[in-house]
């Protein structure tokens, strides 16, 4: 059974994020990135998403249910792809939270697993982050085998659509025993 997600898009003031992070900026294409200002403890709430806006799928938006996407209109866009991520994008409580297995430091870059929140992404590209965890291709979760979500924190709009992937997977393959 397929259910349908509403985001309500948050209304209050963005917070300072000169507090929280600097932008690198980079002549390279792509190669802007954040970097933290703050350390804070496993899990701990980074930033809040509030100053969001409807978007069509971009290169530049981050998915927020099944359909739906925004634009962040805020430095968080800097917040780059790694297969070994400093923080979550949780686009439920549209907020930035610190990974729970380990602490954010004061310099390191704040970046998130892209697959967490993008099904299917506007623009797929190769991977550099040089993470021992590193999955190559980022395309989003619609194109990564169960395994290599494996460890993840994931939206609930991606486990949903992992969940209806393997219903699917599970069906064909007992019609075919049949």
């Amino acid at each position: 059974m397929s259910t349908t997600q509403t985001t309500t898009m948050p209304t209050q003031e963005q917070p300072d994020l000169s507090s929280l992070l600097r932008v690198e900026r980079s002549p390279k294409a792509f190669g802007s990135r954040a970097i933290s200002l703050v350390s804070l403890p496993p899990g701990a709430l980074f930033a809040r998403i509030t100053t969001a806006t409807p978007a069509k799928k971009a290169y530049t938006s981050v998915q927020t249910s099944r359909d739906t996407h925004i634009e962040l209109n805020s430095d968080l866009v800097f917040c780059n792809h790694s297969c070994d991520p400093s923080v979550e994008f949780d686009m439920e409580r549209f907020e930035v939270r610190v990974v729970k297995d380990r602490a954010l430091k004061a310099g390191e870059a704040v970046t998130f697993f892209y697959p967490s929140s993008e099904w299917e992404m506007a623009q797929p590209f190769e991977c550099e982050c040089g993470s021992g965890r590193c999955r190559g291709t980022i395309s989003g979760a619609k194109d990564m085998r169960d395994g290599d979500l494996e460890g993840y924190w994931l939206n609930g709009h991606i486990v949903g659509l992992l969940e209806e992937r393997r219903a699917r997977r599970d069906g064909m393959v007992r019609e075919s025993k049949v």
